[in-house]
């Protein structure tokens, strides 16, 4: 009884706790990481101490395999391995319980280590951030192709699961600007897998969930940076006027449109209202416009900045290159204003905002089984691709099904065109060449929701569709219809070739939500 009466006080004032612990522990940290980051890149030499920490790795695993007794060559043994990151700490707002079961390999590879302007790559190690990334790069006068917007989002969880930004509608997703990648096989093996080398594991790794291998680090290409994006915002009064215009602007046989343009995305704030923002990446700003520094702390959160200054008229502004690449950190897209509904209010971000953004993952250490379940039955984070073709029929499904604005909408190029391996575990079987993410986040309004039903019907939507699901989102597909939204015939092989002894679960074992969350039912 008491436990209950401390949880639920600890749902009842969440935002307190959040205000005085969670905000002064993320800024200490945010703090500690940039330093770390500046002296291991600028200091240390951080290609060595990468052999270093890879052979460890490659012991843990040596060591597991050895006292790992398999009855069968093909049996799954008792335990299997996986990362030793606790679920608190991943970017996803549920906490997995896999991990419990399984034997833990630790892997602290959380640096910068090299960047090649000769030949256009930046090396990097997993648990490198964006916004570790970007705070190096620009001052080098570089950037990547394509920057998912959260500060927290890891490299390795954007190749081994999801990654995608408002350039991808240019560049695709965060896969196709990588060249090549170093992992740890179940076995201990260290291979290097490029588009000439081990091209089918290169091929295989992305959305594979660490469950071929073990990431150990990755290049990815470069492009020069600029200072500014002149963002340019043009609002929709109907899903018709918003779907012509997102088909026109990503229109491959329009031979302006992608050099005019490097960044798109869309706000859907009612299923009929809504705002297309163009970006262009520039050095110089207008004199007459002032520029706006989205970053600084007193700011308000971008969607709100975006729904009371464009949604009615339109029009245009210059951020700093930094500030619009993480725009929508502070407000975690728009799922702060559940957590920390006062984080907007003028008088707290001038007074409190210079603190750090709450972390997501320090936000999971406050949660109470209340919330747990808040989040998993009354609560949706999907990100849902579909072919562009079928995009106004995919808002007013899924209008109906959860009715959540904002709506996030990112176009991304996904060819169907190109080889089969060339995608990996993501095979379009349309002829559309260009996707589109619809980001949900946030809590439905519609009456009598309930998350397992709703999730099921937008799957088999997806699926119908052929579309995919982020694997970081809840996933309530059997494993049969699973094997339908995904492409497993590359996986399988790649599977049986590296991991015949099942060391590492499979993607499903990780994802499903069966296997996250036993404890709730669903």
């Amino acid at each position: 009884m008491e436990a209950k009466v401390i949880s639920n006080f600890f749902t009842k004032y969440r935002s307190f706790f959040v205000c005085i612990f969670i905000l002064p522990a993320s800024t200490v940290y945010n703090s500690y990481r940039y330093i770390r980051s500046r002296i291991m890149f600028y200091f240390m030499r951080s290609p060595d101490l990468h052999d270093n920490r890879v052979k460890k790795i490659q012991e843990q695993i040596r060591q597991f395999v050895k006292s790992t007794s398999l009855s069968e060559k093909s049996s799954v043994p008792s335990r299997q391995m996986c990362t030793s990151r606790p679920g608190w700490q991943t970017m996803s707002v549920h906490e997995g319980e896999y991990k419990k079961k399984m034997h833990k390999i630790d892997i602290k590879l959380f640096d910068i280590l090299e960047v090649d302007t000769q030949r256009q790559v930046v090396k990097l190690e997993p648990r490198v951030t964006m916004g570790q990334l970007t705070r190096t790069l620009l001052p080098l006068g570089w950037t990547i192709p394509i920057v998912p917007e959260l500060d927290d989002l890891t490299v390795g969880g954007l190749i081994m699961g999801f990654g995608i930004e408002t350039s991808s509608f240019r560049y695709g997703l965060f896969q196709h600007i990588c060249t090549s990648y170093e992992i740890i096989l179940p076995d201990g093996r260290l291979v290097k897998a490029t588009p000439e080398e081990n091209s089918e594991l290169f091929y295989g790794i992305p959305w594979s969930y660490g469950t071929l291998g073990f990431l150990v680090s990755a290049e990815i290409r470069i492009i020069p940076a600029h200072k500014f994006v002149h963002l340019t915002y043009t609002p929709t009064q109907s899903l018709d006027e918003l779907t012509k215009m997102l088909r026109n602007l990503t229109d491959v046989q329009n031979q302006s449109l992608p050099t005019q343009y490097d960044f798109l995305e869309a706000l859907l704030f009612k299923k009929d209202h809504g705002v297309v923002i163009m970006g262009r990446m520039t050095d110089s700003a207008d004199k007459q416009k002032k520029i706006n520094r989205l970053g600084r702390y007193w700011k308000p959160w971008y969607y709100k900045h975006v729904e009371s200054n464009f949604l009615k008229n339109g029009g245009d502004e210059y951020v700093p290159l930094l500030d619009y690449y993480h725009r929508h950190t502070s407000g975690l897209f728009w799922e702060m204003q559940d957590i920390l509904p006062i984080g907007n209010n003028p008088f707290f971000r001038y007074i409190l905002g210079w603190l750090a953004h709450p972390k997501p993952s320090f936000l999971k250490l406050l949660q109470t089984d209340i919330t747990r379940k808040q989040y998993v039955n009354l609560h949706v984070v999907q990100d849902m691709l579909v072919p562009i073709e079928v995009l106004e029929d995919t808002i007013v499904f899924f209008h109906r099904e959860f009715n959540t604005y904002p709506l996030w909408i990112c176009p991304a190029r996904i060819s169907a065109s190109k080889p089969n391996i060339l995608n990996g575990f993501i095979k379009p079987t349309s002829s559309c060449d260009m996707f589109i993410d619809v980001g949900i986040y946030g809590a439905p309004r519609v009456s009598g929701f309930i998350a397992k039903d709703s999730c099921r019907r937008a799957e088999a939507y997806v699926r119908q569709c052929s579309g995919f699901q982020a694997l970081y989102a809840d996933c309530y597909m059997t494993q049969e219809e699973f094997r339908q939204m995904f492409d497993h015939r590359l996986y399988d092989n790649l599977k049986d070739r590296y991991d015949p002894n099942r060391l590492l679960p499979d993607i499903y074992q990780k994802v499903a939500c069966v296997n996250r969350y036993p404890q709730f039912p669903l």
